[in-house]
């Protein structure tokens, strides 16, 4: 009776959805897409500061939502896109290259996540203008590493 009873006061509380994540536990595909979507992000942010590929492995998989790792794909080649240097460049090539190795994004993920910035090359390079010649040196670079395939680098667009 008491547990039902601490779970009607859970229930009750509407503005601390966190709580309840906290109390009863949510697995990933529970979480709302937007939820995933900033923590892939920041996933990458902590990536490119310290350069722990394990650390970033290991979050990805506490996520718990190995049918949405195309997002990570996906995120990761736009900031790319939209950061500045080499630096991040050969850090995400890396980043792509051990989860591919494990396992933890599959070749469909993988072409997924490429197709998505193909489709929205056009919006993303208004904000960032060299955009198309970013992205045919980055889908090279995977290319040349093994990450994608060759109908993948093929399918890239051109200016």
């Amino acid at each position: 009776r008491a547990a039902l009873d601490r779970a009607a006061v859970l229930l009750r509380i509407k503005r601390d959805v966190n709580r309840l994540d906290n109390v009863w536990g949510v697995g990933g595909g529970q979480r709302p897409v937007k939820h995933l979507v900033k923590e892939m992000n920041l996933l990458l942010r902590e990536y490119l500061l310290s350069g722990e590929v394990s650390e970033a492995e290991h979050c990805l998989r506490e996520l718990e939502v190995p049918h949405f790792h195309h997002e990570l794909v996906y995120e990761a080649v736009v900031m790319v896109l939209e950061g500045s240097g080499e630096g991040p460049v050969a850090m995400m090539v890396a980043l792509l290259k051990v989860l591919w190795e494990t396992g933890l994004v599959t070749l469909d993920q993988m072409n997924r996540g490429f197709q998505r910035v193909y489709e929205e090359l056009g919006d993303i390079s208004l904000d960032v203008p060299l955009a198309h010649g970013l992205l045919e040196r980055l889908v090279e670079l995977c290319f040349d590493r093994g990450i994608i395939t060759k109908a993948l680098r093929d399918a890239c667009p051109a200016r």
